[in-house]
């Protein structure tokens, strides 16, 4: 704005200057005019010898009257030429200012508007792009403990379904245990026999009076092997469960450990692919903001090229007006000297000062 203002002053400066210089001129040119033409009357009057000189006074006052309301009219035809010329011109210049302000005006709304619509779409699309990762990390998150849940489900299963005694245990498809108590059964069966074999020996040996006695104690006998077997079965078949039991858990722990590596490589993806989206979506929001640049810069380059040449077109207009000006005065001195060769001045362009190119 103050740039314009003295742009404004200049322009009005050169003007007043120019119109002074052309004032200062017409003057000169009517000082000039006036002289010779008081003497060119008084030449007149004295060679007039037969009107009284009352009359000659009268005449020359009513000629210096005259000339010099000649002379006024003529410098207030001039300085409203000159007045109209300043006003049209300033009035014009500041119509050329006006537009120049409102394009200026228009350029700053449209870049703000531009540059508030970038922001608020890239805020926009950064917002959606946050709500998006953060759903897809819940999601993740929710899966993951899912996935967790369900395997503790299943171990928790697999240690109910655990037998806890033999007959449990023993099954048709365990080998192991099959083996166990084919073991435990032949064993029993031999001790059986043996147990058979010693009482019928033992009947024949001794007498018959004492058969209860001893076939109480061959049978307390048998049953203290038996059970000692039954405990060595039982515990066979707790050390294989310990054995399975211990196996179950190995197993269980390297399954959750192999789903805990599974579940942080997808959380690594998902992060990585989300990384990913967000710099490409900063790169795509950096190239925008540097087209959108690049189009104001362009805007504004076209702008400044047209308000130059708009100066140019008015500085083409004011050389050409004061061109006109110049050749119309100079037309002017010409008829003058003209007329003043006519009337037997002679040349009167030899008392004139050195000439000003006011272009």
């Amino acid at each position: 704005m103050k740039t314009t203002s003295a742009d404004e002053r200049k322009f009005q400066q050169q003007i007043v200057a120019q119109q002074k210089k052309e004032l200062t001129t017409f003057l000169d040119n009517q000082k000039k005019q006036y002289k010779l033409c008081k003497e060119k009357i008084k030449e007149e009057m004295n060679e007039d010898h037969h009107t009284p000189k009352k009359e000659k006074q009268e005449r020359l006052s009513k000629h210096k009257e005259n000339l010099q309301h000649s002379q006024a009219e003529e410098e207030a035809h001039l300085l409203g030429q000159q007045r109209v010329f300043y006003d049209r011109n300033c009035r014009g210049f500041k119509r050329k200012v006006m537009i120049k302000r409102h394009e200026f005006e228009q350029e700053q709304i449209r870049e703000e508007l531009e540059h508030r619509q970038l922001k608020t779409l890239q805020k926009l699309r950064m917002d959606l792009i946050r709500l998006q990762h953060q759903t897809e990390l819940e999601n993740q998150i929710e899966y993951n403990n899912r996935r967790e849940r369900e395997l503790h489900r299943k171990h928790v299963l697999e240690l109910r379904q655990q037998p806890k005694n033999l007959k449990v245990r023993i099954s048709p498809g365990n080998a192991m245990e099959l083996q166990i108590k084919k073991q435990f059964q032949d064993t029993c069966k031999v001790q059986t026999k043996q147990y058979k074999a010693l009482r019928h020996r033992q009947m024949e040996v001794t007498p018959k009076s004492e058969h209860k006695t001893v076939l109480k104690a061959l049978k307390e006998e048998q049953t203290r092997k038996l059970a000692i077997l039954a405990e060595q079965y039982e515990q066979s078949i707790n050390e294989m469960m310990a054995s399975q039991a211990l196996r179950l858990d190995e197993a269980q722990e390297a399954e959750c450990q192999a789903l805990r590596q599974q579940l942080q490589q997808e959380m690594e993806l998902l992060n990585a692919y989300q990384s990913k989206i967000k710099m490409q979506t900063e790169a795509q929001h950096d190239r925008e903001q540097q087209k959108l640049e690049q189009k104001v810069s362009l805007r504004r380059a076209h702008l400044e090229q047209k308000i130059e040449e708009e100066l140019a077109s008015l500085q083409k207009e004011r050389t050409e007006r004061i061109k006109h000006l110049l050749d119309r005065q100079e037309r002017e001195i010409d008829t003058f000297d003209m007329e003043s060769l006519r009337l037997g001045f002679g040349n009167l362009g030899a008392l004139d000062p050195p000439k000003d190119d006011y272009r």
